[in-house]
């Protein structure tokens, strides 16, 4: 069964990525080099991750942060988990600010973690990306972008491209001098020539989504 090591080589996937697309060769000349993420080096609790996310989902993150800083208060622990959450009743956390829906999701991800269907690192390490997703998507609240941040970001998978992303569509756009954002079927051909580096490709573009777009509102790294 293959392991799958946290992060990659950062300047392999440069050398890669120039070659195999000239095009966005051009713009990462442009852009400068890009450091590994630190992320990739430290553990996390998946469950507390995927509270977080839910969370966060739909607000700022200075609204979502006030939120989470009243939870953990509530069930006095800054680890969000099946355990923690288990100690406040659904008023005490819907008094914390959290919606409706947020708390079934909350819920729901909490009875995944007891029944033993959300993987831990350790289980993550020897799964194939298409796994994770699907088992952590089964969550309710829980979409493909999601667990496709975790996998980029915490987990430092290298060949990740999350093609419904508006702000990689919209760098792919550039990149090729298109009228329009490539849709995410097309973009997924388009990616093909970027493995086993897709995910430091994503990188760069977003980055070139919003290059030189000055005062203007970032491109939002999602689907909304």
């Amino acid at each position: 069964m293959p392991r799958y090591r946290r992060g990659f080589d950062v300047d392999a996937a440069r050398r890669h990525l120039r070659r195999a697309d000239p095009a966005l060769g051009q713009w990462m000349r442009r852009i400068g080099p890009i450091s590994a993420d630190p992320r990739w080096r430290k553990r996390f609790d998946v469950v507390d991750a995927l509270a977080r996310a839910i969370l966060y989902q739909q607000l700022s993150g200075k609204a979502a942060a006030t939120i989470v800083g009243r939870v953990e208060t509530a069930i006095d622990s800054t680890l969000l988990h099946a355990e923690t959450l288990s100690r406040v009743d659904d008023d005490g956390i819907r008094a914390c600010g959290v919606s409706g829906n947020k708390l079934k999701a909350l819920r729901d991800l909490c009875a995944h973690a007891e029944r033993g269907d959300i993987p831990d690192l350790r289980r993550m390490s020897v799964m194939h990306e298409d796994d994770i997703i699907d088992a952590l998507t089964a969550v309710r609240g829980i979409g493909r972008w999601t667990v496709e941040m975790m996998l980029m970001f915490r987990l430092g998978r290298p060949d990740v491209l999350p093609i419904d992303d508006l702000g990689i569509r919209k760098g792919a756009q550039r990149v090729d001098e298109a009228d329009a954002m490539p849709a995410p079927k097309a973009l997924l051909e388009r990616g093909e020539r970027w493995g086993p580096y897709r995910t430091y490709a994503s990188i760069y573009l977003w980055r070139i989504a919003d290059f030189d777009a000055g005062a203007k509102k970032p491109t939002p790294r999602s689907q909304e």
